[in-house]
């Protein structure tokens, strides 16, 4: 009977190496979970180094060999899937778990239904990994455009603790609410931007068209005679825009490239985000968006047993806002030193009072994990409370720009219209 070389964790975590003899490395895959081991690589004898070593690293990237179909090569083939998609995917694992199938058994169930066809691929090859000997959570830190950290992380714990579909559940749960969030924010956005845009339009409309028009009657009736100021300038715009709008989009593109390259680099991006935090009306959003962010992440990931300074690593990559991951590095540095959380993130002037009193109490009384997660349920509600205060200031505020913005124009061309016919019954 043929004989593997297997690494496996045990039940306190820790890594261990041997030999099993099976018919199958599937059969060594389950006697090694019977004993009560967690199978990262199993692979035969045979196969091992010259040097009788456990080419560990090879082993984990080992896939079970089979003949693959020749693919076309497609140009600009996306690599990644909607969030939407991968939660419903994490949900249905989940379900698939909790009622008592087998790992690898669910991943092929929803490979078979699966309509995505990068998600598709994605769980044949999650499959293939785990069949191979490797853990689900080496497997999925193979697709980082799919899996972020907190995704493979969290899976981690899950399985060291036994409790994956637990963690599952949570990761669900986490998505479910982010995304709810963020098509919150989006949903404020929605009405500014129609209304900005029927003005630009409107604007568009009136210089290209109308002003042309207006200024050949106030030539022929005015001759040379000047013009009122506001009528100059709007007809000076419609000249620009009419002869000169390439120089207009070039200069939209360049200041969109530039705000690009800004944000891109580290003190840009802290300029930019430092300033989302402090502006009118959205400001105040944004800011309650990135706190709950970061409760809810750092929460999750410390009520999955991920390790508090690897939840704080985490939470800084996916924080999303650099004045916020900034002050979690800091909480990241005093952690390391046996500090409290405290005082980094009152120093840092970017958390509310309230958020650092409550973690203040979870920290002493031992509940961080669950602190953290009702931190983030209020400033959940407190975003709808923002959305809903923004949406109903954003509809005056965007009438009157409109109407200034077409007052703007209606005014200088009827201003010298007046002119016009005072002048005409003065003749008659």
């Amino acid at each position: 009977m043929p004989r593997y070389n297997y690494v496996a964790l045990d039940a306190r975590g820790q890594e261990a190496s041997g030999l099993v003899e099976a018919a199958s490395p599937n059969e060594a895959i389950g006697q090694l979970r019977q004993a009560g081991y967690l199978p990262t690589s199993v692979y035969e004898e045979a196969k091992s180094s010259p040097n009788g070593k456990v080419p560990q690293r090879a082993a984990k990237m080992a896939k079970a060999t089979r003949p693959r179909a020749k693919t076309n090569i497609v140009l600009f083939q996306r690599k990644t899937i909607k969030a939407k998609v991968l939660m419903i995917f994490t949900r249905q694992l989940a379900t698939l778990i909790d009622s008592g199938l087998p790992l690898l058994r669910s991943l092929n169930v929803l490979a078979k239904q699966e309509r995505d066809s990068v998600l598709k691929n994605t769980i044949n090859k999650l499959a293939d990994g785990v069949q191979g000997g490797n853990t689900f959570s080496d497997a999925l830190s193979l697709h980082p455009r799919i899996f972020n950290d907190l995704y493979v992380n969290m899976v981690k714990a899950g399985e060291l603790g036994g409790v994956l579909e637990v963690v599952l559940n949570r990761l669900a749960e986490f998505q479910e609410k982010a995304a709810k969030i963020k098509n919150k924010v989006k949903g404020a956005m929605v009405y500014p931007v129609i209304v900005m845009g029927m003005a630009f339009a409107i604007m568009g409309f009136l210089l290209v068209f109308i002003v042309p028009k207006f200024e050949a009657i106030f030539h022929d009736m005015l001759g040379n005679k000047p013009l009122p100021a506001i009528t100059t300038f709007v007809i000076s715009v419609s000249k620009l825009v009419q002869y000169h709008w390439l120089v207009l989009i070039g200069a939209i593109v360049a200041i969109g490239a530039a705000y690009k390259f800004l944000a891109r680099t580290r003190g840009g991006k802290a300029m930019i985000d430092r300033f989302k935090l402090r502006m009118p009306l959205f400001g105040d959003l944004i800011r309650k968006t990135a706190i709950s962010r970061f409760s809810r992440t750092l929460g999750t990931l410390v009520t999955s047993g991920v390790p508090i300074l690897q939840a704080l690593n985490i939470t800084r990559e996916t924080a999303g806002n650099a004045v916020i991951a900034k002050a979690i590095t800091h909480v990241h540095d005093s952690v390391k030193e046996g500090e409290s959380m405290v005082q980094p993130l009152e120093a840092s002037r970017a958390f509310p009072p309230m958020v650092i009193s409550m973690i203040d109490v979870g920290e002493e009384t031992g509940q961080l994990p669950e602190m953290l997660l009702k931190i983030a349920n209020v400033y959940d509600d407190e975003v709808d409370t923002s959305v809903a205060g923004i949406t109903a200031a954003l509809e005056p505020i965007m009438i009157v720009i409109l109407a200034f913005i077409v007052g703007t124009i209606v005014l200088a061309l009827f201003t010298p219209l007046i002119s016009i016919i005072q002048g005409l019954q003065q003749q008659t």
